[in-house]
């Protein structure tokens, strides 16, 4: 039998794309959103010849801004809303826009915040003086309310009963609203009828801005790559509405929280307080909550990252109360039996990324490689020491994600100016660099690994410092606030970027000699 030629050979699709979160674009509000500036990156990804795009969860954020802890797991972030394009649908005017002195660089979430509610409170208004005029604005109003009542009704009056209260948890509640029966929730529906009906257009206009990028994504060959946190905010619709979802006191208050032993990021480990499930009743349910909310991310994203992962095979438990995350102890968690149901739904091949870092057992393993998900490796991570390990490209495995860093990590340049003296010489000899240019030798090695996925984060194509980390883990201020500028986002960065994607079979571009 003749052998194969080389073209006609399988060769894996390999792909590349740039992490950066929507709430780093440019633009005059205080705030990166779903406008103008969105469209031009997608543009800038399509010029670099890539062909993924990678974001961080796109709920509505909470107590220290992290998309991490989200009021609901299936909302909008309101701060997403382009004002821009409101006022193109006639619901801002111009004076309304009028440009304020926001640092161009920093999010400063308490102003925006006030700032953009106000914003979309008038837009809220002007559609309830004209509703009638537009009736087809508003006939999509009241379609994307049937359609999505199941979760938007809770999240709605949960967000309008935290806002008559002040803001605060839901276990400081009324006790008839904080524990509902179907009478009280009713009652409260129609008390705050007004505000239940307002953040529901929100979430109307955020899914419509957010499915029009989207749109324009796919016709420039871009797909997303979405995040979700395995874990839900404590003050959230979710848990408000599914107690019996989770490890709850009498009083609501969780008996045990997540977080992570002391490990790389934290000598103390990491307290993230967020209930944990009570999987033997998602288990009797057959995981519908569960089913519910990966089916609905899909809808918005192509592929969908699940943050940490190993929580599915065992997860942290801490007593509630704890200072730190240095007690606790491991549980197991639903393991095979959550994926099986998953699969039931959305078929057997899903579209998911295992985030395999931490402390990785051969269960984990295990778990991953039984649906065949891919890993994530981080560059940064195999030059931490002077030691082997799996975090160095030569041990990779095609099925996989490469990263130079995540949104937890320093930019590659802040790593490499910390980094031991043993550590940069290692980089050196092995990227075979003088490390002047360190974040795009970090780029090429990822780019040219087995990896078929390689995602790098905006701030290392543009070269920058720690101060423009997005997370430090473990702290809960100074967070999530990069932002870039319209003159960082170079034409000669797109070149460079395309050329090093076209050397490395990351794109259909032809080649350039």
């Amino acid at each position: 039998m003749a052998k194969k030629s080389v073209e006609s050979q399988n060769v894996s699709k390999r792909k590349s794309g740039i992490l950066v979160h929507p709430t780093s674009f440019p633009g005059p509000f205080g705030i990166g959103d779903l406008g103008p500036s969105a469209y031009a990156f997608i543009d800038f990804l399509a010029e670099s010849g890539q062909t993924l795009w990678q974001v961080l969860p796109l709920g509505p954020t909470g107590y220290g801004d992290s998309p991490y802890q989200s009021f609901s797991s299936f909302a909008g972030q309101p701060l997403l809303v382009s004002p821009e394009l409101l006022a193109r649908m006639g619901l801002l005017h111009a004076e309304d826009l009028e440009p304020k002195p926001w640092d161009p660089v920093r999010i400063d979430f308490g102003p925006v915040i006030i700032y953009k509610t106000q914003l979309l409170k008038k837009a809220f208004e002007n559609f309830e003086k004209t509703y009638k005029e537009q009736s087809g604005l508003a006939g999509e109003f009241e379609a994307f309310w049937l359609d999505q009542k199941d979760w938007l009704e809770d999240y709605a009056l949960f967000m309008a009963v935290k806002g008559v209260h002040g803001g605060v948890m839901w276990t400081q509640w009324a006790e008839e609203i904080a524990f509902p029966t179907k009478e009280t929730r009713e009652k409260w529906l129609k008390k705050l009828a007004r505000e239940v009906r307002y953040y529901s257009f929100v979430q109307f206009i955020f899914f419509r801005q957010w499915f029009s990028l989207k749109a324009y994504a796919e016709e420039k060959g871009i797909e997303i790559v979405g995040d979700i946190p395995i874990f839900t905010a404590f003050d959230s619709a979710d848990v408000w509405a599914n107690k019996e979802l989770f490890y709850l006191d009498e009083e609501g208050y969780p008996t045990v929280v997540a977080g992570v032993p002391p490990d790389y990021f934290s000598e103390t480990g990491q307290l993230w307080g967020n209930p944990l499930y009570n999987w033997q009743i998602h288990k009797e349910t057959g995981y519908q909550w569960w089913v519910k909310r990966i089916t609905f991310t899909l809808k918005m994203v192509d592929y969908l990252r699940i943050d940490h992962f190993r929580g599915f095979e065992a997860y942290y438990a801490i007593p509630y109360g704890a200072k730190n995350a240095v007690t606790g102890e491991w549980r197991k968690g639903p393991y095979k039996d959550l994926f099986y149901a998953l699969q039931k739904s959305l078929g057997d091949d899903l579209p998911i990324i295992a985030e395999d870092l931490g402390v990785i057992t051969p269960e984990v393993i295990e778990l991953r490689d039984a649906f065949a998900l891919p890993g994530m490796k981080i560059l940064q991570f195999g030059f931490d020491n002077t030691d082997e390990n799996p975090f160095l490209p030569h041990q990779f495995v095609p099925h996989s994600v490469c990263y130079t860093g995540t949104h937890d990590n320093d930019t590659t340049l802040g790593w490499y100016s910390k980094a031991s003296k043993e550590s940069r010489e290692k980089v050196r000899q092995y990227m075979n660099t003088d490390g002047k240019e360190i974040a795009w030798d970090f780029i090429r090695a990822c780019y040219g690994s087995v990896s078929e996925m390689a995602v790098v984060p905006l701030q290392d194509i543009m070269g920058l410092d720690s101060r423009a980390r997005m997370n430090t883990p473990g702290t809960t201020s100074n967070n999530w606030q990069w932002r870039y500028t319209p003159d960082m986002l170079k034409a000669s960065l797109a070149k460079r970027l395309l050329d090093i994607s076209i050397l490395y079979g990351r794109t259909d571009r032809k080649k350039l000699f």
